[in-house]
């Protein structure tokens, strides 16, 4: 005879990156974040901030998988977050009843969370935005969860089509948010230092009254162009 599943398997202990690598992240722009990931890292465009004033956020992603219209996993998270931490819950894509409402978002500030992330819905928008913590998510359903499982805390995950890991770094902003892997944080970093200078520098170049880069200019030119007459 098979046995019940358990409801909630839970991974605690987890590699993390070193505070200088948290702090070198720290508002970047995520734009800039995945220029320094060869153009990837950004979870589904769908995922965007609550509210318009939402702020953006920088840390370290402890995951879980919720499921479809279950949240037994968040608080799974909540109690094993350290301050600072990202929760980022996975629904399957399912979008039909919120994972979080105002009430976790509350307690997520009491445990000094950072922020919470989810390709699922919310709800309570009101009360969410009152409390402050940036809340990332696909969308807004009055539906609301149970708490039955499964689902797990700790383990690899996939939000958005893109695959996450607690130790992760997830950093957001209004466009979206971007995952750093944990073992590229400083390479990512290092590599971040040069992406500024060159957006800056074309930056410049733009309030200058330049039209169209040099580099554009010489592909436009090359043999890698047919005109049609």
């Amino acid at each position: 005879m098979i046995t019940d599943p358990s409801i909630l398997r839970i991974r605690r202990n987890f590699l993390r990156p070193s505070p200088e690598i948290i702090a070198a992240l720290t508002g970047a722009a995520t734009g800039h974040l995945v220029d320094s990931m060869d153009g990837s890292g950004a979870l589904d465009w769908h995922i965007k901030p609550l509210g318009e004033a939402t702020p953006g956020f920088c840390g370290i992603a402890i995951t879980c998988d919720a499921g479809p219209a279950d949240n037994l996993a968040v608080f799974g998270a909540l109690e094993a977050a350290k301050p600072g931490d990202v929760i980022i819950a996975a629904t399957g894509g399912h979008l039909m009843a919120a994972v979080i409402g105002d009430l976790i978002v509350g307690m997520a500030r009491n445990c000094g969370v950072a922020a919470i992330v989810t390709e699922g819905t919310v709800r309570d928008v009101a009360g969410i935005l009152a409390v402050g913590l940036p809340v990332y998510c696909a969308g807004v359903s009055p539906n609301s969860p149970a708490r039955n499982g499964p689902g797990t805390v700790g383990l690899p995950i996939v939000v958005g089509g893109v695959a996450v890991e607690s130790g992760d770094i997830l950093v957001g902003d209004r466009d979206g948010v971007v995952v750093v892997p944990r073992q590229m944080g400083a390479k990512v970093a290092a590599k971040l230092i040069e992406v500024r200078a060159a957006e800056a520098a074309l930056e410049a170049k733009v309030k200058g009254g330049l039209r169209i880069p040099d580099f554009v200019t010489a592909l436009l030119r090359s043999d890698r162009i047919d005109e049609i007459s």
